[in-house]
């Protein structure tokens, strides 16, 4: 390896008295990977990847997943050999494991150099995750809301306003792209003592839409919303008024708004006003 060559190990073992054992392909691969702390270990079977009960592939899953899958299961196909690998590798050490199909053409460079891959990637680490935005989001958040912005969908923000209220923000990370975000901005308590919070900046880049993404992003934020005592949340929308009424919010006006807020309101973009009761 060290001088780029190509290693090919084959599946036998040997004894200390010399008797030849043959082993399972998966048992070479996982240990030779984990011995050599691989960042990948690449499983090319007959199936496309791990298919759900509705055989729908499944394109990440983590090892405690993987253990549910195959608990009460006989490891008698390759796929489930290829499971139990992937969990025993990633439990070593290694940070990825695919497993791709060796018959559809493509496979493996769809696998390593696209978002969302070909067959099932089984990681420690999420491949896709809801938290909350660090200073070092914010290009992927200009990246990601700068098309909006110029639609006139959402209100320009500058890179020194995201950097500042960055705090404020979730996003959806994907594989190191940021994918979605939405932000949580408390309001001042209203003249009985009630807090209440504006949701704004909700944004789900283009090709993962058809997921749930932004009402992933939305329970992130009422979750975080209830921790702070906030008890009603607004949202200012101009375009996606169904989609706030599909997620519970109701039709509410300008006046209803806490007064600070109400101050700040933009009649020119003539916004609907939304609210919640959490």
């Amino acid at each position: 390896l060290i001088n780029h060559h190509i290693v090919i190990l084959g599946p036998t073992g040997y004894s200390t008295t010399g008797e030849v054992f043959n082993l399972l392909a998966e048992e070479v691969a996982v240990h030779a990977a984990i011995s050599l702390k691989a960042d990948k270990l690449i499983l090319l079977g007959d199936k496309e990847g791990i298919a759900n009960d509705d055989d729908r592939l499944l394109r990440e899953m983590i090892p405690n997943e993987v253990d549910q899958y195959l608990r009460g299961k006989v490891l008698d196909s390759e796929i489930l050999r290829h499971m139990d690998a992937s969990r025993e590798a990633c439990r070593g050490g290694v940070r990825r494991v695919h497993i791709i199909s060796h018959a559809r053409d493509g496979a493996l460079l769809q696998e390593l150099f696209t978002r969302d891959g070909s067959g099932t990637l089984i990681t420690q680490d999420p491949y896709e995750e809801i938290r909350t935005a660090e200073i070092d989001d914010v290009v992927g958040l200009i990246e990601l809301l700068r098309p909006l912005e110029e639609e006139g969908i959402l209100v320009r923000r500058s890179r020194e306003r995201l950097e500042t209220e960055i705090s404020r923000f979730a996003v959806i990370e994907r594989d190191g792209m940021i994918v979605g975000c939405a932000a949580l901005y408390p309001l001042p308590a209203d003249e009985n003592g009630v807090l209440s919070g504006e949701i704004a900046c909700v944004a789900v880049h283009p090709s993962y839409r058809k997921g749930d993404r932004g009402s992933e992003l939305l329970d992130y934020l009422e979750a975080r919303a209830r921790n702070k005592g906030i008890k009603k949340l607004f949202v200012l929308t101009t375009r996606t008024a169904h989609w706030f009424l599909e997620q519970g919010f109701a039709p509410a006006s300008v006046d209803d708004l806490p007064k600070e807020r109400k101050a700040l309101y933009n009649f020119q973009r003539n916004s609907q006003v939304f609210s919640k009761k959490l």
